[in-house]
């Protein structure tokens, strides 16, 4: 079959893999049908050493159960299916508490040794704590928005669940990629008063007004943290959701959350260091949460609303490669050219 691997820094190549097979009764393969590249499949893309690679890259498809193992009991063969970007078994103490991400059992696509969702297909471990059954079959139109429960729209909503987003509250969204404008949908189902989004391209901001956002905040910086406030009468946001994880998006987030606020943080740090003592987090009152979405444990409360069309989150996909493509779609991404690329195998 056909797959991506990314050998190191924009080398990202397609290529002949063996194709999956069951190795533990516990697995299922699964034909992927709808893929899609990450935001976060561009810090590696931008700085992987050769000495890492290759690996096998995506962990956000749909698709079709073609085989499972003898102990597999909630999917099937022909089932139309989502996988989160982190598989688990949904049994453990941790799954049982909604925080998959952390399963002692489970663990990531990306890591070392898994097979990647960018390809033809795919073993699942943990089939039955993994997978999610969907409605309808894969032609549906459905499909980019489906496709979105993997991850982005998952991560977003995580955002705004960890930061306690509720009717009344001002939240200010750190970043205007597909987690972020996500987290701005996100905060509007959630009730959120006002939402201010910071971000700098237009056809994003503008498609994160469509989402909920009611104000749109361009400058960055110290101007940024200047206009928010400004706009939230001096005090800041109640919530602040960064989306990107880099250095200076945190220490944005720090200038515009309001005493006794909240930062969540769904971003992937690409840093270590960051201010938590008394003249930032600590005296204010500010408390600090997030971390990776158990997109799993929102599945269902989300695919009602994309389902009646509350909310539409495939358009965050605004260009669509095959899998001899994906190359140019990291290009594409990295070039900000795209803001988030659909894969059709």
């Amino acid at each position: 079959m056909r797959a991506t691997l990314m050998y190191a820094a924009g080398d990202v190549r397609t290529e002949t893999v063996p194709d999956p097979t069951l190795e533990r009764p516990t697995d299922a393969v699964v034909r992927i049908t709808t893929s899609c590249i990450c935001g976060s499949d561009l810090w590696p893309y931008a700085s992987m050493p050769a000495s890492d690679g290759p690996a096998r890259m995506g962990h956000e498809f749909l698709g079709v159960v073609e085989e499972v193992g003898a102990e597999v009991t909630t999917v099937r063969p022909g089932d139309f299916v989502v996988a989160p970007f982190a598989y688990s078994d949904g049994t453990c103490a941790l799954c049982r508490e909604g925080l998959q991400t952390s399963c002692v059992y489970g663990g990531f696509w990306d890591e070392p040794g898994q097979q990647g969702g960018q390809a033809e297909a795919i073993r699942v471990p943990l089939a039955d704590g993994t997978l999610a059954k969907l409605p309808g079959g894969t032609d549906t139109a459905l499909a980019p928005s489906l496709l979105t429960l993997s991850d982005v729209f998952g991560t977003g909503y995580h955002a705004a669940v960890q930061g306690r987003v509720e009717p009344g509250k001002t939240v200010a969204v750190v970043g205007d990629g597909a987690v972020g404008l996500l987290a701005v949908a996100s905060a509007k189902l959630l009730g959120a008063e006002r939402i201010v989004l910071m971000g700098r391209h237009t056809t994003r901001t503008d498609l994160g007004v469509e989402f909920g956002a009611t104000d749109v905040v361009a400058e960055r910086g110290e101007e940024g943290i200047e206009r928010v406030r400004e706009l939230t009468g001096g005090e800041g946001a109640h919530v602040v959701l960064e989306a990107v994880g880099a250095r200076p998006a945190y220490d944005q987030a720090l200038g515009i959350v309001r005493p006794g606020g909240t930062i969540s943080r769904v971003g992937v740090p690409q840093y270590e260091d960051a201010p938590v003592g008394f003249g930032s987090l600590f005296g204010p009152n500010v408390t600090l949460t997030g971390g990776p979405a158990p997109t799993r444990a929102y599945i269902e409360t989300l695919l009602p609303h994309v389902l009646d069309g509350t909310v539409d989150p495939g358009k965050v996909f605004d260009r669509t490669v095959a899998l001899d493509g994906v190359p140019d779609g990291y290009r594409a991404m990295a070039d900000r050219e795209a803001l988030k690329v659909l894969v059709t195998p």
